[in-house]
Order: structure tokens, then C-alpha cells, then sequence
């Protein structure tokens, strides 16, 4: 793992909690983007030596919404930096780690990721996130 490249956050509106980042804590917005295949809107906030990813779900089918009806908002998960996801999910099942995706997938900002099960990480979902 190279660095904590972000902290997802889930929330129900973007537009309701971005001043709230932008206006009340004085971190700039970054862009916001839709990533379709999760059903998510995306805003990234730059918090100085790290992302947040504020993820608000499209609709119902989204596992934000889930996650949200379950949960209520807050952190969803935690991103490390990888340079090799492929080779890093290969040593991660080695060591019986339990992951949620077979082969990396298209993420936020043309990133390739994968999820870590929460089981296998004392209950925090963590993502394993490439920049392309």
C-alpha cells in the first residue's frame, strides 16, 4: 500500500453537504462526476494530505442507497494507493483476505479499484484503488 488515497463518505445529497466542506471547513471542491456502473454521484474535496469522496447515490439500486437505509451517512470506506492492483489483490487472497470483486473495475476519477471484504478487515470496508 502506498499511501490513504481517500475517505468515502456517504451522504444523501451532495448539494445539501458540500458548503458544509466548502463554505464551513474551507476545503476546496476538486469536481463532482457520476460513476454509472455504482450508481453514484461523486465529489471529491481536497482536505490537504488527503481526498474525500463524498458518494451519493443515483437511486435505489446503488449500494450507497443500501448503505445509507442501513447506516445512515458517514464513512463507508477507506482507499489505499496501489501501484499493481492486480498483483496486490493476488498477494492480499494468498494471505486469505476476502475480496468483493474477482478483477479490478472502473472507480471515480478513471481509477481502477477493488473492496475488501469487511470481514476480512475487522469490519472497514477498504478499497484498493490504482490511478491509471
Amino acid at each position: 500500500m502506498k499511501k490513504v488515497d481517500h475517505i468515502g463518505i456517504a451522504v444523501r445529497s451532495l448539494n445539501d453537504v458540500i458548503p458544509y466542506y466548502t463554505d464551513t471547513l474551507g476545503c476546496p471542491l476538486l469536481k463532482i462526476e457520476e460513476v454509472e456502473s455504482e450508481r453514484v454521484r461523486v465529489a471529491f474535496i481536497d482536505a490537504g494530505n488527503i481526498k474525500l469522496e463524498l458518494l451519493e447515490p443515483m437511486d435505489d439500486s446503488s449500494a450507497i442507497f443500501k448503505f445509507l437505509e442501513k447506516k445512515g451517512e458517514g464513512i463507508h470506506h477507506i482507499a489505499f494507493g496501489v501501484e499493481d492492483i492486480g498483483q496486490r489483490m493476488e498477494e492480499l487472497r494468498e494471505k486469505g483476505v476476502r475480496l468483493l470483486n474477482e478483477q479490478p473495475k472502473s472507480g471515480a476519477g478513471g481509477a481502477l479499484v477493488a473492496f475488501m471484504h469487511p470481514k476480512s478487515s475487522n469490519g472497514v470496508l477498504y478499497e484498493l484503488c490504482q490511478k491509471q
